[in-house]
């Protein structure tokens, strides 16, 4: 009984950040997944004003560590094979899935986000770790980036390894990494949200 209203108490955090939790139990895991939340920022366009980054706080030093993406099966869209290899760029790292509504939704915030800032040494990495069997399979990630419009580098978290490593228990489909140009988290968002200090912590560090 207890399992059964912490699973209700998850969704129902999940619906009001927009987002899809998975929970792993003791005896087997169990997805759960919210349904659509609403922006509470921006609309749908992905479109943002522009940033006057004199005017921005720098954005907090959230961990000091360097998180590694460990025991991939592979990257697609890249001949990278490792976030060391992105040295002294600023990169948003984001855990999603392609079937995930919430997901779907950040993507024309990040693809606004890439067209404004990756010549200025942006680069952004989808870790793509599935919800559900089906979406394991790397050619369906593949067709699924390509309607979707994801043309960032991606990393198959197969088995989400790196999902449960770097967020712990419960974990989230989307979450929202920004990383400074020595590897260090500036910036973590749960679900859906938040775009407008993601773009101030970008800038920031891509203009310091």
């Amino acid at each position: 009984m207890s399992r059964v209203i912490a699973a209700i108490v998850l969704v129902a955090a999940g619906a009001l950040i927009g987002v899809a939790v998975a929970q792993q139990t003791d005896d087997a895991p169990e997805v759960l997944a919210s349904p659509a939340a609403a922006d509470a920022d921006a609309q749908a366009d992905g479109a943002y004003p522009s940033v006057d980054v004199d005017s921005v706080a720098e954005p907090p030093l959230l961990d000091k560590t360097n998180p590694a993406l460990t025991d991939l099966d592979g990257w697609l869209q890249s001949d990278i094979t490792s976030l060391d290899q992105l040295e002294g760029q600023v990169v948003i790292v984001q855990f999603w899935t392609y079937s995930c509504h919430n997901c779907k939704a950040t993507i024309p915030y990040l693809q606004a986000l890439d067209e404004r800032y990756h010549d200025d040494g942006l680069e952004i990495v989808g870790v793509h770790s599935p919800e559900f069997d089906y979406e394991k399979d790397p050619a369906g990630v593949a067709e699924a980036a390509d309607e979707l419009g994801v043309t960032w580098p991606i990393a198959l978290d197969t088995d989400r390894v790196n999902f449960r490593e770097w967020q712990g228990r419960p974990a989230y489909w989307p979450r929202t990494y920004v990383l400074d140009e020595r590897g260090r988290v500036r910036y973590n968002n749960i679900g859906e949200g938040a775009y407008d200090q993601l773009a101030e912590t970008v800038a920031w560090l891509l203009a310091n």
